[in-house]
């Protein structure tokens, strides 16, 4: 039979994959959502590193500028996620996306999460764009 360990093992894989596919339904949220699913889903403050800007900024800021016109047809890969503690959970994921007429873009996402009151809350998010792999363009 199984020992208690495999057991626990067996759980807590399980638990980690509920926890990546919560957070990544939070994701897919705010790629695709307004303000309302910001000011639900970051924490107080949040640490951004975008190409053409970074650092630390509040909720309600960073809420303020999402706009209606959002992404769609949205792609996601995880490449990696892990969660050094209960409280305390980190993702990076392969990304491609189409925001209205524009070329589809692609990047390596990254977000961490805090877990306060039993709600997880983005607290860090990081995207490096990826060109599209065209060759010769």
């Amino acid at each position: 039979g199984k020992s208690d360990l495999d057991v626990i093992v067996a759980g807590t894989k399980e638990a980690i994959m509920n926890l990546q596919d919560d957070l990544l339904a939070m994701e897919r949220k705010l790629w695709s959502g307004g303000k309302a699913v910001y000011e639900r889903t970051l924490d107080d403050d949040c640490l951004i590193a975008f190409t053409e800007m970074a650092g630390v900024s509040s909720r309600d800021s960073i809420a303020e500028q999402a706009d209606a016109n959002r992404w769609h047809g949205l792609d996601i890969e995880v490449e990696g996620f892990l969660q050094p503690t209960d409280d305390v959970a980190l993702l990076t994921y392969h990304a491609s996306a189409v925001r209205g007429a524009e070329e589809p873009y692609e990047a390596r996402v990254s977000s961490g999460y805090v877990r306060r009151g039993g709600h997880w809350k983005m607290m860090f998010h990081q995207q490096t764009p990826l060109s599209a792999g065209k060759e010769g363009a």
